[in-house]
């Protein structure tokens, strides 16, 4: 039966892939790269460079795909990533059944890990459950963006006996800081940290991590919120996308 490897790859430096991920893309026959046009040619291009380093057999191969652009205008958000989701789950379909043999192994290389912020693994359940093709798969962790923001800023994750919610920008006003005094943001195309009006939250922003572009930002939010709004929009315009995070806080370990 064909088999797939969903590889976590890191969140940019190829010095992130763990050994289980190494050996897995030497296990594959096939490589599965995504492309997402040429705004974002940097992400196939940490993927390509991956290969190139840490692949060692020679009939291996790789097969570039083009990633279809989500629809957002007339549909709920719901609708969108559900179309998009059913969209992508027909190209993954056709590479499996199309580019491996019978018995033949492909590779997915998915950014961070597959089961933080991420579709494969739900997609490609998706395409188990159209029946059109049979294959088993199994799924190597990867370092995320989250783990990589907190080495970069050397803080912890969490306070000492403390609750840590990842949530998105559209739900951040829910929860912090009422209900979780750390809240980790990914997602936030609409930078939900400034409407945060708390004068004791801190923030720890980073964008590109992992790469040779990272920057980071760190401070109480009043005083460098108008420094990251700043660098989010110079540097989107200067690379074409942004990939950011942060982390909220509020609060110590030990309080008086």
């Amino acid at each position: 039966m064909r088999k797939l490897l969903i590889i976590g790859i890191g969140s940019g430096n190829p010095e992130h892939m763990t050994v289980q991920a190494i050996n897995a893309l030497n296990r594959a026959d096939v490589l599965f790269i995504p492309t997402k046009g040429e705004k974002k040619i940097e992400l196939a291009e940490v993927r390509r460079e991956i290969c190139a380093r840490y692949v060692t057999r020679a009939d291996s191969r790789t097969v570039e795909f083009a990633v279809p652009v989500r629809r957002t205008e007339g549909v709920s958000y719901d609708g969108s990533v559900d179309d998009w989701h059913a969209r992508i789950a027909e190209i993954y379909e056709r590479l499996i059944g199309g580019e491996l043999t019978e018995d033949g192994t492909g590779a997915f290389l998915v950014w961070g890990d597959p089961m933080l912020y991420d579709s494969t693994i739900r997609i490609v359940e998706r395409v188990k459950a159209r029946g059109k093709v049979a294959f088993e798969y199994e799924v190597m962790p990867g370092i995320t963006s989250l783990q990589a923001l907190c080495a970069s800023h050397r803080i912890p994750l969490n306070l000492v006996g403390k609750s840590v919610e990842i949530t998105t920008g559209r739900r951040l006003s829910e929860s912090f800081p009422e209900r979780s005094q750390t809240s980790v943001v990914m997602l936030d195309g609409e930078q939900a940290f400034q409407r945060i009006e708390d004068p004791d939250a801190e923030i720890y922003w980073g964008a590109y991590l992992g790469t040779p572009d990272e920057i980071v930002i760190s401070g109480r939010l009043a005083d460098v919120k108008d420094e990251i709004l700043a660098t989010r929009a110079r540097e989107r315009q200067r690379m074409g996308w942004i990939m950011d995070i942060y982390l909220l806080r509020k609060g110590a370990d030990f309080e008086e």
